[in-house]
């Protein structure tokens, strides 16, 4: 197969440049120009004419939920919705279509659609009225119950909040519908178990979204029982023996924060008993802290009131630091990957105190450990990253002007804090290794987004508001690397994916235009035309 008519970047290129690329047997076997790779075809050769498109290394997410994903897709979404009365309109004619359903479970709900980003029972109930419902946010750290399922809970003015969590409350103290972190949990451990059979189905239409977006591999960031969809351990090793995993897969086993060490035996097992196929669960993730909207991110110093005063909240540890700093040196010393999730600048630095202990006990040449969000960096940890070996994982759609960060962020940060925020050029100019990442379903899993907010630091789409820490915009070219090269070593795969390069596996993109060449305003118009995975088509655009 030969790609000709178009350009080619990899990672290490400053920017596109005009180009061919040979594939044979599932390869890359050569670059060059169109007159030089046409005369190496023969009478089998198959010729793509790109028709002045681009084409670059698949896409690695190195953050993802894709089974979460799939099976928020199956039920009640509402992640399209742009207003309090849309999401209303959507549960209620999801719940008139399924009267055989003993709970209404859904997600996607925007903070930004309701005051304070806390909606409330008595708005579920008027749709709802008859059985419990539960809505997790489209970020997945806050539910939204009706009275209803509190009931069927027994969640009243009596019940505490747990430590990692909180209740938000009505004037009396009754419950107001709105839980965060693991006050869900209130709820959440009464829902129905999603099916093995729904949560593989989730899955499959997961891969197939994502390999639609240039996603050719990816590391799912909780794999274990854990969002209510059974053990995603088993479903991957289920997909991947029917041969139905197309995707490079790396599975980051969930870390237990109720246990402690006496949980990595158990983790060095289903690392063992779990690779099959394309895919291998070598990875640990560990989850720090919260989120900043809700105030449940873990902070150096308090976050502000509605007034600009501090209060007496800094945030959620959900690890203890020190026995954090234990686990991760033997989980290094065992070869894993730690992936953290790391948003508060208290949680980041207790993500590098951790990698910090296990380079000194087991030398700097340990797992490739990543913190994931990385919302809020201290200027002093900037320069740890690269001196630890710590690679900062960026989920860049989330670094922009919106009412998520104007209304219910920035003010509860303060004006000092909310200026280290997503630090993507100090952490590059420090000389610290970048992938990236979705989150999704908690945001778009499109790169092309991402990428386009990275290198402007705008949504796509608006061209009013200002740019959001205009200091911090990296390139195009580090954008896309971050998202190729970057992420296939994060993934352990960058020994022959990740790059356009002779001998490397044909896992590559195909973009409708060359966004090297147009404005930066128009990387979020681009649009993938097709997908291959060593040399395959997985998917092409109709």
């Amino acid at each position: 197969m030969v790609f000709i008519g178009g350009s080619i970047f990899t990672a290490g290129m400053a920017s596109s440049a005009p180009g061919a690329v040979a594939v044979t047997g599932g390869r890359v076997t050569a670059l060059g120009s169109d007159e030089e790779l046409l005369d190496l075809r023969g009478p089998a050769t198959t010729i793509v004419e790109l028709h002045g498109g681009l084409v670059i290394p698949g896409f690695q997410d190195a953050h993802v939920h894709p089974a979460m994903g799939g099976v928020d897709l199956l039920r009640c979404s509402v992640f399209h919705c742009d207003s309090a009365e849309e999401d209303l309109e959507v549960i209620s004619a999801y719940a008139a279509a399924h009267p055989e359903l003993e709970w209404i479970i859904g997600s996607g709900w925007n903070m930004t659609h309701f005051p304070g980003g806390t909606p409330t029972r008595h708005m579920l109930d008027s749709v709802v009225p008859d059985r419990p419902a539960f809505l997790p946010n489209k970020d997945g750290h806050g539910a939204w119950v009706n009275t209803a399922a509190l009931r069927a809970a027994g969640v009243t003015e009596q019940t505490p909040d747990p430590s990692d969590g909180r209740i938000e409350r009505e004037p009396d103290g009754y419950p107001s519908g709105t839980l965060h972190e693991g006050a869900a949990d209130l709820v959440g451990r009464l829902l129905p178990k999603t099916s093995r059979e729904e949560t593989l189905r989730g899955l499959l239409l997961a891969q197939e979204k994502l390999l639609a977006l240039g996603i050719t591999g990816w590391q799912d960031a909780a794999v274990g029982d854990v969002f209510e969809q059974g053990d995603l351990l088993e479903t991957y090793l289920a997909v991947a023996a029917r041969g139905a995993l197309t995707a490079r897969v790396v599975g980051a086993l969930w870390w237990d924060r109720e246990r402690s060490s006496d949980q990595i035996p158990d983790l060095v097992q289903r690392r063992g008993d779990g690779a099959a196929g394309r895919f291998v669960p070598s990875t640990v993730k560990i989850m720090l802290d919260g989120v900043a909207e809700n105030y449940t991110a873990a902070m150096l110093e308090p976050y502000l009131d509605g007034c600009g005063c501090h209060t007496d909240n800094s945030g959620l540890d959900f690890v203890d630091p020190d026995g954090l700093k234990e686990y991760v040196t033997e989980l290094d010393r065992l070869g894993f990957q730690v992936h953290f999730h790391a948003l508060g600048d208290r949680a980041v630095r207790q993500a590098l105190d951790a990698i910090e202990a296990a380079r000194a006990a087991n030398g700097p040449d340990g797992g490739r450990h990543h913190l994931a969000h990385l919302q809020v960096v201290h200027p002093d940890d900037i320069p740890r990253f690269a001196a630890l070996g710590a690679t900062a994982n960026m989920q860049p759609l989330w670094a922009c002007n919106e009412p998520q960060m104007t209304e219910l962020t920035i003010p509860y940060l303060g004006d000092r804090r909310s200026r280290w925020q997503y630090p993507w050029a100090d952490l590059l100019n420090s000389g610290a290794m970048m992938a990236a990442g979705s989150d999704w379903s908690v945001s778009s899993p499109n790169p092309l987004e991402g990428i386009h907010v990275a290198v402007n630091r705008r949504a796509p789409g608006d061209h009013e508001a200002d740019v959001f820490l205009p200091e911090q915009r990296i390139s195009l070219a580090d954008a896309v690397g971050a998202y190729t090269a970057g992420s296939a070593r994060v993934n352990g795969r960058d020994n022959d994916t990740g790059a356009l390069r002779a001998g490397y596996l044909a896992d590559l993109a195909v973009i409708d235009r060359d966004v090297f060449a147009r404005p930066d305003e128009e990387i979020a118009d681009a649009c993938v035309t097709a997908t291959y995975v060593e040399g395959e088509c997985v998917y092409r655009s109709s």
